[in-house]
């Protein structure tokens, strides 16, 4: 996750017209002022000093509420962490850091402004002068580039009544990837199978298990050297591993799909190069403006999951988030 370019012109204006702090009123905030209310008409109406009197102290606690909560929220310091990988509706992780120089800051939580993502990170208790990380699993309604505008942060220290929040701007983009669902079909036959000796044409041999040990010969790889059993030998020793069964894999997306048909895809697609890779096969992904050439392990798998976030989102203004 990437900060995003300059945002558009009504998230500007909606946020330049955004009061500080917002405040809602918790249900026991509404039970405690309907009691407040009460009170006050009891005292108009009897003229007793003992309603007056708790009447005012019932009106007390709403400042001091005010004041502490204010205070709990200023000199935040929150940057936003993100996630290692979020996947269309499936929870994920994400997290916010969050500190202050002075002050403790009590039964804070944070949310995403303004986006889809759905869930809330809480944090009881900020020490000053350290930097907590907030985590939470949040949930994304649908793949592709997710605008992120600002962190809310919302307290109801200290006494429950209301809810006052503060949001941070902060521009970002988190790209989320489609939903590793299942297949209704096979991804179809390998293109190739075994590539000879080597499952990387980069090596002169495997690299399934160890099958033994031989002498080096001239011209040969020097990276598969065992070195303390060359020491031990007096000549330089190489290691021999067994070939991978590995298997060549091309899965496409075809052209002309949108809506459902087009997420149904991306999701079939995202579940094949997951089981293939997997079981330790190359996969390469074919699509209607790019091509990834076939490789294997995690990282091509980001590459796919990639690539596929982006498949309809191509004139989104924040590619550079991916």
């Amino acid at each position: 996750m990437k900060a995003s370019a300059r945002p558009p012109f009504r998230a500007r204006l909606r946020a330049f017209f955004r009061p500080p702090r917002t405040l809602s009123v918790t249900k026991t905030g509404r039970t405690y002022l309907v009691v407040t209310f009460g009170v006050g008409l009891g005292a108009l109406n009897t003229g007793n000093n003992l309603l007056y009197l708790l009447l005012g102290l019932l009106l007390s606690m709403v400042v001091v509420s005010g004041v502490l909560s204010e205070r709990c929220l200023r000199d935040l310091t929150v940057r936003r962490v993100g996630a290692d990988a979020a996947f269309a509706r499936e929870p994920f992780a994400y997290r916010w850091a969050v500190s202050r120089k002075a002050g403790h800051g009590f039964a804070l939580t944070f949310s995403e402004d303004l986006s889809p993502l759905t869930g809330t990170g809480r944090l009881g208790h900020l020490p000053p002068g350290q930097e907590c990380v907030v985590r939470a699993d949040l949930a994304a309604p649908h793949r592709g580039p997710v605008r992120l505008s600002g962190v809310r942060v919302t307290t109801t220290w200290p006494l429950g009544l209301f809810a006052k929040t503060r949001v941070f701007f902060l521009e970002g983009t988190l790209l989320v990837y489609p939903r590793r669902g299942y297949a209704c079909k096979e991804p179809g036959p390998a293109e190739s199978g075994p590539r000879g000796e080597a499952g990387s044409p980069r090596h002169l041999d495997g690299t399934g298990d160890v099958a033994g040990l031989r002498e080096l010969t001239p011209n040969e790889d020097a990276r598969r050297i065992h070195w303390l059993k060359s020491a031990s030998a007096g000549r330089l020793l190489k290691v021999e591993r067994e070939r991978e069964e590995r298997r060549i894999w091309k899965l496409s997306l075809e052209t002309g799909l949108t809506g459902d048909a087009l997420e149904r895809r991306c999701e079939e697609v995202a579940y094949q190069a997951h089981q293939l890779l997997e079981a330790g096969n190359e996969v390469g992904l074919q699509l209607p403006e790019r091509t990834l050439r076939p490789a294997a392990g995690g990282g091509q798998e980001r590459r796919i999951l990639q690539a596929l976030a982006w498949v309809g989102f191509e004139d989104t203004d924040s590619r550079e988030a991916a």
